[in-house]
């Protein structure tokens, strides 16, 4: 997804596809025809300059993947562990581990989506600002 938000930067339509299964050798198969469709949209319909799109696939057989869902991301974080491992030579390393919260019960978000056996699509975009809070904050005294 961050090869796809920097592309987003650099005003270039993109997708990040990202399937839940974290096996090294995870297979998009299954998934083939909503990515198809999904791009062939895109191309379609364009995306707005400096959007993005997210794309998270379940990791089931075609048959049991229900739809697409458009949604908007979870409040949600992943609280990392790091496990002390030693490699074949003896060395120690750590491996990041972790544990995904989920901070949001929504029903239109990406995790209930996926939890749900949907795939989800969340536009996402580079601008962090809270533009809401901009007139709250400029309110305050600053001199």
């Amino acid at each position: 997804m961050s090869a796809a938000i920097e592309a987003g930067i650099e005003g270039i339509p993109a997708i990040g596809f990202s399937l839940l299964d974290y096996n090294w050798d995870a297979d998009f198969s299954q998934c083939n025809d909503y990515i198809k469709k999904i791009v062939e949209n895109v191309l379609n319909n364009g995306l707005k300059k400096g959007v993005v799109l997210n794309v998270n696939l379940p990791n089931l057989t075609k048959d049991k993947i229900k739809g697409i869902k458009v949604c908007r991301q979870a409040k949600s974080y992943w609280e990392e562990k790091f496990d002390k491992r030693v490699s074949p030579l003896g060395k120690d390393y750590y491996w990041l581990t972790g544990q995904f919260v989920n901070l949001d019960k929504g029903s239109d978000t990406d995790h209930w989506a996926l939890e749900n056996n949907y795939i989800s699509i969340v536009p996402t975009q580079f601008d962090l600002t809270a533009h809401d809070y901009i007139k709250d904050l400029k309110l305050w005294s600053f001199e």
